[in-house]
């Protein structure tokens, strides 16, 4: 195994997600691991933890395995170094931009759960206050 390779255990460390869950996104074709040791142990690149990060923050946003998959395909081919046509590439950009556009509101819709959230914990807050002084 070279040093551009790494084994299931670091990569899971170095992206936070567990072994488990790794292996579900692989079965599931949103990973594949770029090579495999002589054993038999998956090898991971740098380019394969980008991906698992990419899946691991869309995941919290509420994002499906069907769109996390249409999302890496059109990164994918954006990002393949092929020449893509000039119409293949908009409609490639479009979608990519619908992705931001959804993230941008699923954020903002997480940013006002968390405020009433802040504001519930606050309110517990003070009425535990209150009846300690009491």
């Amino acid at each position: 195994m070279d040093s551009k390779h790494m084994q299931i255990g670091e990569v899971a460390e170095r992206t936070e997600l567990s072994l488990r869950t790794i292996r579900h996104y692989e079965e599931t074709g949103l990973v594949v691991p770029s090579a495999r040791s002589q054993g038999g142990f998956r090898l991971y690149t740098e380019a394969d933890v980008a991906r698992l990060m990419v899946i691991r923050r869309m995941k919290p946003l509420g994002f499906s395995l069907e769109e996390m998959r249409d999302l890496l395909s059109a990164t994918d081919r954006l990002d393949s170094g092929e020449d893509v046509p000039d119409d293949e590439r908009a409609s490639l950009l479009e979608r990519v931009s619908g992705f931001e556009q959804a993230a941008a509101e699923r954020v903002a819709k997480l940013r006002t759960q968390l405020g009433r959230a802040e504001e519930f914990a606050a309110t517990l807050r003070e009425r535990l206050a209150r009846a300690a002084g009491s």
